[in-house]
């Protein structure tokens, strides 16, 4: 008899794949970046990164439809970073403070979010999987009509999170301490704790038509 599959399944994560030496470079849009350390810049949209490390200071960093393959972005600090539709495989994005981190109909396989101060997160329409989310500070989450699967959340802290449109199979919300949540029904497929559970029986009660009165 086949063995019951523990829920919620656990990222399947790891670090990207770094060499110790990079060679420092300049980024160009559509460029193609290979073993690189690279100033994070205004414009490095539909780039190519191999193995390569970003960090630095910019307004509005526009990485528009690039690929992250083996990439770390590190103490980053910046108005807006956008990743919208970039195609994303071992990426980590260490520290820093960013206003808006714009991940927006992205593909993302393995991505390690961690010890950053993010005002709004937007995975919208994002498909992300295999990946961890831990000692982040998050003023908005927001998840409309993204795919969440085996994605955890470890010591971090949100006010709001936009779930309408939700699809997860095993997110791990229970390292996620979240003030409010816009759309519950679409947390099929999550885990909480019982006292998350607790906390948002009022909410639960009202999606399920039931009235809660004193």
């Amino acid at each position: 008899m086949a063995r019951p599959t523990v829920r919620p399944v656990p990222p399947r994560v790891s670090p990207p794949d770094l060499p110790e030496a990079l060679n420092d470079a300049a980024g160009r849009r559509n460029g193609d970046h290979v073993l690189q350390r690279i100033p994070l810049a205004d414009d490095l949209a539909h780039a190519r990164f191999e193995q390569c490390s970003l960090s630095g200071s910019a307004d509005r960093a526009d990485l528009t439809g690039v690929t992250l393959l083996d990439v770390e972005i590190v103490d980053v600090r910046a108005a807006v970073v956008t990743l919208k539709d970039a195609t994303v495989r071992r990426l980590r994005i260490s520290g820093g403070r960013i206003g808006t981190l714009d991940l927006s109909g992205a593909h993302v396989a393995e991505l390690i979010l961690e010890h950053a101060r993010i005002d709004y997160l937007t995975l919208a329409a994002a498909k992300i999987q295999d990946s961890l989310i831990a000692d982040c500070t998050l003023t908005t989450l927001d998840l409309p009509a993204a795919t969440a699967t085996r994605v955890r959340f470890e010591r971090t802290r949100v006010d709001e999170v936009d779930t309408r449109g939700l699809r997860a199979d095993s997110l791990d919300l229970r390292g996620l301490d979240a003030e409010a949540f816009l759309d519950v029904s679409a947390l099929r497929g999550a885990t909480l704790t019982p006292h998350q559970v607790a906390l948002l029986a009022p909410v639960f009660a009202r999606a399920a038509g039931i009235d809660v009165q004193d």
